[in-house]
């Protein structure tokens, strides 16, 4: 456990060393607002284990690291304009702390600064890793897309959303392994295993996500509870209830997404997931992709050892927040 700690600590202190000018102040102060707010840092992290595994030294892996970040920061303040939502990591987001036109600007500069990044590594590495950070953005587009095309309609598979969260969210940690993989020079086979692996365990820590910003508590998860379902958002519950549902129950369903007291919005919800049994069968579907993740793991062929990869799966995997 020593190694998240210590990772963390070079992390921020990397993160805070990366300055933006004073002016104009509307379009930097954001940025600075924002990586304050912290996170868990996971994807960072990935790439900094992944490199350790091929014993590459973290001051080879750190710029690729901190590029992957500030992609992902980017991507929130992104998202966070088309959720509408108010809140970030328990706090105030950017667009709405200052407005949507700013947070677009000011993502857009993060996302430029994230190449800046990139572009600090070892010119050896550089194309794979322009390869694989492009192949990723163009990707996180395509799922944002799909999300967004999801709200417009009724008949969204269980098959569509997971495409859409692999798009969105999990190959972005599966880029953050491989990045590390590349500069610890690992085989090919080596570098597709760690990538499945950060996919897998990407798609698990989304399901997590859904069931958390309604089982959770919003003190902890620095969101507001039951904000997908507020938003009548399809998520991996919802897409479950409407399959499980027999036709009373989805029109029922159909009841509670017109309500328009928040309170009982979000109390009928969770009522009738009860009664279909909502949460055990996303849990399940969730725990098929830990395996998944887990059996990667176990196909990466090196002699150093996996110790820091099982130990992140396994906080992962039993993270309540």
């Amino acid at each position: 456990m020593d190694f998240i700690k210590d990772y963390t600590l070079f992390l921020e202190k990397e993160i805070e060393n990366i300055k933006f000018p004073s002016n104009p102040s509307n379009l930097y102060n954001p940025l600075t607002y924002f990586l304050t707010l912290g996170g868990k840092r996971m994807r960072p992290m990935a790439t900094l284990i992944a490199g350790d595994l091929f014993d590459a030294e973290i001051e080879k892996t750190k710029y690729a690291a901190l590029a992957i970040e500030l992609f992902h920061n980017f991507s929130l303040i992104h998202d966070d304009i088309m959720d509408k939502a108010p809140l970030r990591r328990g706090k105030v987001t950017v667009h709405e702390k200052w407005n949507d036109n700013i947070a677009i600007l000011s993502g857009d500069v993060l996302f430029v600064k994230a190449y800046e990044l990139l572009a600090k590594n070892d010119h050896k590495y550089l194309l794979p890793l322009l390869a694989c950070f492009n192949r990723t953005a163009v990707e996180v587009c395509e799922g944002q897309q799909l999300d967004m095309d999801f709200e417009q309609r009724e008949d969204v598979s269980l098959d569509e959303y997971l495409n859409m969260i692999r798009l969105k969210t999990s190959v972005l940690l599966g880029a953050a392994f491989e990045m590390g993989a590349i500069i610890g020079e690992a085989s090919e086979e080596n570098i597709k295993n760690i990538y499945a692996f950060g996919v897998n365990l990407g798609l698990a820590f989304q399901i997590q996500d859904d069931l958390l910003d309604l089982y959770g508590e919003s003190e902890k998860v620095g969101k507001q509870k039951g904000g997908d379902v507020l938003a009548d958002k399809k998520t991996i519950l919802s897409i479950l209830a409407k399959s499980s549902a027999n036709s009373s129950q989805k029109e029922e369903l159909t009841q509670i997404q017109k309500e328009i007291d928040p309170d009982k919005k979000i109390n009928n919800t969770l009522q009738l997931f009860q009664t279909l049994n909502i949460k055990e069968k996303c849990i399940s579907v969730m725990e098929e992709y830990y395996f998944k993740a887990k059996k990667s793991i176990d196909a990466i062929e090196t002699e150093s050892s996996k110790d820091k990869l099982l130990t992140l799966f396994k906080i992962l995997q039993q993270r309540q927040y």
